[in-house]
């Protein structure tokens, strides 16, 4: 894909943010594990939350792809504030530009569009991890209220001080005997909605991650997102959105383990010379630009069916595929030829090893995807 203009001067004013805003300090919220909110606080004055929001929300008025080009550069910095913007945009925005009243964009969209909110969307479960159709979490109606019991586990962008809300999904019935999903907001500090504690992670430190629990929480009946009973559905379809921008994200990280080991292999010395001259190393990088390279064109022509409104789930499938493991294999030889240093946290490659294995796990596992694949293969 050939980058517009517009699309090109975003790359560039976002890979700018990056390096000279996001690379010198990350490493200490990373090992803090704190949440980088001033740098939230920058991307929403950059407008990148609102990229996709039409402009009157408040919002950029582009489309998916400028979501995308800005994660890829993100991505090759950092993954805790890449995520931080994609879960904020396609799990925390989308569902309401998609299927929100008018009533629900115009009170929620602004803020989020703005970076000034963050919003989060409950669909994993403990006990379902992969099978999210398995939903146990209820909703039912009372007195012109929803009242919600369940739990909701691995939420980002749930428990910040500027989180305003999390969409969940909920069993609200029973539609021919086949039980009936809708999404349902539920606005922060609600009674009876409890966010645990941050979980430990292995990766991704800087970024928000909660379990949230759901006690006869009431919410207001025009809480519900979308139409009643299709809140399962309407989440697919957010997810096969969401996992363009995800292998977005995963290509930067990719990428940006070879600009690292490029970078180190002319500097680093050994044996007499620059160990970037031995072709062990050489081809080392040579296939991690490869998986680089490869990834990039399978988001982009999803991205591109995206943009032409044509069935894009499979290319979805495999840009998610593809751009996870190119993030976790380049991840995992970009330590090796750094060696030592690659072990110590305050090298870009080391939290790239930490930060990527969930790439292949999040949004849809790779075995998710190569189920969903097969399915459109017909098989």
């Amino acid at each position: 894909m050939q980058l517009s203009e517009e699309h090109e001067a975003l790359r560039a004013t976002v890979e700018e943010f990056a390096q000279k805003e996001v690379a010198p300090v990350i490493a200490d919220y990373y090992i803090r594990e704190e949440f980088p909110y001033d740098l939230v606080a920058t991307m929403g004055e950059m407008g990148l939350f609102g990229l996709p929001v039409p402009e009157e929300y408040g919002g950029m008025g582009g489309d998916y792809v400028a979501l995308c080009v800005a994660l890829e550069e993100l991505g090759r910095v950092d993954q805790s504030v890449a995520i931080t913007l994609e879960a904020g945009v396609s799990l925390g925005i989308m569902p309401l530009v998609r299927f929100g009243s008018d009533e629900q964009k115009e009170r929620w969209l602004p803020d989020l569009a703005a970076g000034k909110a963050l919003g989060g969307f409950g669909l994993t479960e403990a006990g379902g991890g992969s099978d999210a159709g398995a939903t146990k979490t209820t909703a039912k109606q009372d007195d012109g209220d929803w009242v919600i019991n369940g739990s909701k586990a691995f939420i980002t962008n749930s428990g910040t001080r500027i989180t305003s809300h999390v969409t969940v999904t909920a069993v609200t019935g029973q539609t021919e005997g086949k039980r009936e999903i809708s999404a349902i907001l539920v606005p922060s500090g609600t009674e009876g909605f409890t966010v645990a504690p941050s979980y430990s992670k292995v990766g991704w430190n800087a970024s928000d991650t909660h379990e949230l629990a759901f006690s006869d929480c009431r919410v207001p009946e025009e809480n519900l997102v979308g139409q009643r009973g299709k809140g399962f559905s309407q989440f697919l379809s957010i997810l096969d959105e969401g996992r363009v921008a995800i292998a977005a994200l995963a290509t930067g990280a990719a990428q940006g383990c070879v600009d690292e080991s490029v970078r180190y292999a002319r500097e680093r010395q050994a044996f007499g010379a620059a160990i970037g001259t031995y072709q062990a190393i050489q081809f080392k990088i040579a296939e991690m630009e490869t998986r680089a390279h490869t990834a990039r064109l399978a988001w982009q022509h999803a991205a591109e069916k995206m943009a032409a409104g044509v069935p894009f789930t499979k290319e979805a499938a495999i840009a998610k595929l593809v751009s996870g493991e190119a993030a976790m294999d380049n991840a995992r030889d970009a330590t090796q030829i750094f060696g030592g240093y690659g072990f110590m946290n305050e090298y870009p490659v080391a939290r790239h090893y930490r930060d990527s294995k969930i790439l292949e796990i999040g949004e849809g596992t790779s075995e998710v995807q190569k189920m969903l694949i097969a399915k459109r293969l017909g098989l």
